[in-house]
């Protein structure tokens, strides 16, 4: 295990540079020709669940693809932004950053896709593409801010609301898509590029490797596949549960063993044997107990996003062991394509339940009451057909 393995290089160099004066990406010219009107569903208030609309994507520039879509993921963010629990959205709101699908067509620069082929796009569609973290291959580090697959302003096109893969098509920047394998379940993909690189980023960082032990903490849509990934790196994975009825579902995931986290003795027994912990869990928990369980040099990282204040970290519990406590973000574009890879050769895909439009606000509700093993994956072929003007 290898702390701070450098990110695979970035897959593409920008073409406009920022404008250093004015801090802004200069948008190039229009494209010519009319945009297209796709069917979608979305939200038209925090308050309005989720309802068809219809979608007016860009006319695809030179360095665009044009995607048909065929599946997109549902991620519990998707909840928030679309009922405003992330604060104020900009409405009506097409969410969906897990998409797969086919290219439709490519602009006059792109030579890595031609149409017919799987891709997939992830939680971003744009970056600066010129600051110190795009140039290392981290552009969801964005220093400028990356632009979001949906609910965000896209400077490079005239500050237009992105809108997601609730869609049947999508136009999308050659260097934001990613090529998905054949021979995995496309829909089973869709959950990699948000769950699946979720997860991979910090293991890969902490360079897992067979002989370590890795820690994952909740089993929902993101613990699920930091058990799969690590297992596949070679690690032994140890999962922390507080319900027993997940102990059997873990096992059957690849989890070594499963420690119910309630129970004192088990987490005593647990002290200074693991070396790396995923914590997934987005409410509200006691990190102290699990920093015992970890081995000198070990760390933990937060992915799961609580909506309230965490009990306070003890700093004896860090130092006493040189501890690390960190947060991970997604995945660059190029580490992105390196866990899609990963995932093909070692047979690894999310476990999904496929949902129709209609299903839709159902599947939402049954998220937030944790009903569903373990994402949800829109069908959108069971979207409607398009209306003669856009709604977004």
């Amino acid at each position: 295990m290898t702390p701070g393995r450098p990110v695979p290089p970035p897959l593409g160099k920008p073409l406009l540079p920022i404008d250093e004066a004015a801090d802004t990406i200069p948008s190039p010219a229009p494209a010519g020709g009319v945009p297209t009107l796709v069917a979608a569903y979305g939200a038209t208030s925090a308050v309005s669940g989720l309802v068809p609309l219809t979608v007016a994507r860009r006319v695809p520039k030179e360095d665009d693809v044009e995607i048909e879509i065929d599946f997109c993921g549902l991620c519990h963010s998707d909840v928030h932004a679309t009922r405003g629990e992330w604060g104020a959205q900009s409405y009506p709101l097409v969410p969906g950053h897990e998409i797969v699908g086919r290219v439709r067509s490519v602009g006059s620069a792109v030579d890595d896709f031609a149409p017919g082929d799987l891709v997939g796009v992830g939680c971003m569609v744009d970056s600066c593409r010129e600051c110190e973290s795009c140039l290392d291959g981290l552009e969801q580090y964005c220093e400028r801010g990356n632009v979001g697959t949906y609910g965000v302003k896209d400077p490079r096109n005239g500050d237009s609301i992105t809108q997601g893969g609730y869609s049947t098509s999508v136009v999308v920047d050659r260097r934001f898509v990613l090529r998905v394998p054949e021979g995995l379940d496309p829909a089973a993909v869709a959950p990699l590029l948000c769950a699946g690189i979720t997860t991979y980023s910090p293991l890969r960082y902490f360079d897992v490797e067979e002989g370590d032990v890795v820690g994952v903490v909740g089993l929902g849509g993101l613990g699920h596949m930091a058990v799969k990934i690590a297992k596949a790196m070679g690690a032994h994975v140890v999962v922390f549960t507080t319900t027993n009825a997940k102990i059997e579902a873990a096992r059957e995931l690849g989890a070594d063993e499963v420690i119910l986290s309630r129970d004192p003795e088990a987490m005593e027994n647990a002290n200074r044997t693991i070396d790396v912990i995923i914590d997934t869990v987005a409410a509200p928990h006691d990190l102290n107990p699990y920093f015992r369980t970890l081995r000198l040099d070990g760390a933990l990282f937060q992915l799961g996003l609580p909506s309230a204040a965490m009990p306070p970290v003890s700093p004896g519990a860090l130092i006493r062991r040189r501890l690390a406590y960190a947060g991970s973000l997604i995945g660059g574009i190029a580490e992105t394509q390196e866990m899609l890879d990963f995932c093909a050769e070692h047979g690894v895909v999310s476990d999904i339940e496929m949902v129709t439009a209609r299903q839709l606000d159902e599947a939402y509700d049954r998220m937030v009451a944790g009903d569903v093993k373990y994402r949800f994956v829109l069908d959108t072929k069971t979207l409607q057909t398009p209306s003669e003007k856009a709604d977004a």
